[in-house]
């Protein structure tokens, strides 16, 4: 057994038979350890990298396991059969799966050596050097562009967007992968058809981008935090109607870019 197959990482969850992470039904293994803050996280128990308890119904639930690739492997294998039938595979979450290097890259190359297809839902909040040692071992690469404006986007997740937008750019340059562009759209932040527009065109300027996903804000991840004894920061703001949501995504379609609202 090769020495890869032994690396450790840190999960906190497993969700089988996903079809909202990557095309197909896929397996999402969910990371900890994140780089940002949004104020929005519907999964707050990623953010931290270290292990911590968590009341969920009533009942203390630990946040965080350490795993090999090796433990893994056998798990990603149980719904081989729906991968090939689908197109599906495995998604790495989180969190974000560009903090752990000495872990992540290595489960992907152990996938991709059972030709089984392989993503990641990013932040691309990353060194470039880091980025690189992902991406020979993938297929898909789901990236969000929260805001085209620094500021704003350090107001709401703690961190500028100068790098995401630089590596964005280094990834479809790259033509490794195929990249799509995710947005999740939150009131008081980015929910305007201007500020949609501005990040649909951007996404059009990447080299080989074709698709842009709108996802609509949500509170499904509220009562996490009242677990976790966090405050929830986005209040008791509403959800974006419907016909917002077709407003903003044919601005983004404006852009040239096969857009839709989910995925």
């Amino acid at each position: 057994m090769e020495n890869y197959l032994n690396a450790k990482g840190r999960i906190f969850d497993i969700q089988k038979y996903s079809i909202h992470d990557g095309p197909g039904i896929r397996t999402i293994v969910f990371l900890k350890g994140c780089a940002l803050r949004c104020r929005w996280c519907c999964n707050p128990e990623s953010q931290e990298f270290d292990v911590q308890p968590m009341m969920f119904e009533g009942k203390e639930k630990i946040m965080g396991k350490d795993v090999t690739v090796a433990e893994l492997l056998p798990i990603i294998l149980q719904d081989r059969f729906y991968y090939v039938r689908s197109g599906g595979g495995l998604t790495l979450s989180g969190g974000e799966s560009l903090l752990q290097p000495d872990f992540a890259p290595h489960l992907l190359r152990a996938t991709k050596e059972l030709e089984i297809n392989t993503a990641i839902e990013t932040t691309g909040f990353a060194k470039w050097e880091t980025i690189q040692k992902y991406l020979p071992y993938l297929d898909y690469v789901l990236m969000d562009i929260k805001h085209m404006n620094s500021a704003k986007h350090k107001e709401f997740t703690r961190q500028p967007n100068e790098l995401i937008r630089e590596n964005a750019r280094k990834i479809a340059e790259s033509g490794m992968v195929n990249l799509t562009i995710r947005v999740p759209v939150i009131p008081t932040f980015n929910d305007t058809p201007s500020e949609i527009y501005d990040i649909a065109m951007f996404a059009a300027s990447l080299p080989g981008v074709e698709h842009l996903h709108l996802l609509p804000y949500h509170r499904l991840g509220q009562g996490k935090y009242e677990g976790l004894g966090r405050e929830y920061l986005m209040g008791d703001l509403p959800l974006i109607p419907n016909d917002h949501m077709q407003l903003l995504l044919e601005n983004a379609k404006k852009s040239g870019l096969k857009c839709q609202i989910g995925g």
